[in-house]
């Protein structure tokens, strides 16, 4: 299936890095289209008109603002598969725009660029939604849900590599004050956290938590800590400012 991107950034780019087949592509002359065929191979597209009339499945990777320009000069033309990973937009929103496809709507997150990725599927009863899934599965999970959850999970997988990183880079910085050398740090908070990945698709939470915690003990205290710091509250705050955005 010849897949075609309407925008080259970093969720194209990922996308595209973790299936590794050759891709049309275009960008907004950033230069990007074009680094990435050189790359993975494919074709940097004259215009978005040109990429709609050849791509099989065209992947709309755009900006959100930009919904209604590239459709004006894309929309007619595209008569295929349009996958939509814009933001906020809409399958009615985006099948208006595109009236003679089949749309279908996609949040995936960059881990995708190493075929780990978790990526949101808009429910759909589409005869064609079997054969999307499969492509996109390559390159991660597919977890189908309603279309009004896509904003909920996108505050959870969309946005959760960067708290991860943000807990990581916090967490490595707290053992280098105890004088713990940076590099071996973050080897520590990075393998513990894959760890503790795999052990949580064997069991659940709760489980893992009093497997480590002995009453009173170190793992106790440092829960303890964490409670009176608010990271719950902190996860709350920041999954009810995503979904309200």
């Amino acid at each position: 299936m010849q897949v075609g991107f309407i925008g080259s950034g970093n969720m194209a780019g990922a996308l595209a890095r973790g299936w590794g087949d050759p891709i049309l592509a275009t960008d907004g002359g950033s230069g990007r289209a074009r680094a990435l065929v050189g790359e993975l191979g494919g074709e940097v597209v004259g215009s978005n008109r040109e990429l709609a009339e050849r791509a099989e499945l065209l992947i709309l990777a755009h900006k959100p603002a930009q919904l209604e320009e590239v459709a004006k000069e894309a929309g007619d033309a595209a008569r295929g598969v349009v996958v939509s990973i814009v933001a906020g937009a809409g399958v009615a929103d985006v099948g208006a725009l595109y009236p003679h496809a089949t749309v279908f709507r996609v949040l995936p997150n960059l881990p995708v660029a190493l075929r780990q990725g978790v990526l949101l599927f808009a429910l759909s009863d589409d005869l064609r939604a079997a054969a999307v899934k499969e492509l996109f599965a390559r390159v991660g999970t597919v977890v189908e849900i309603p279309e009004k959850l896509m904003r909920v999970g996108n505050s959870i997988s969309g946005v959760g590599p960067a708290y991860w990183a943000l807990l990581a880079e916090a967490w490595t910085d707290s053992a280098i004050r105890h004088g713990m050398p940076a590099a071996q740090a973050a080897t520590l908070v990075r393998e513990t956290m894959a760890g503790t990945a795999a052990l949580l698709n064997q069991t659940d939470t709760l489980t893992l938590r009093r497997g480590v915690t002995s009453p009173g003990g170190s793992t106790a205290r440092g829960l303890n800590a964490l409670e009176q710091g608010g990271v719950r509250a902190a996860l709350a705050n920041a999954t009810d400012a995503v979904v309200g955005a």
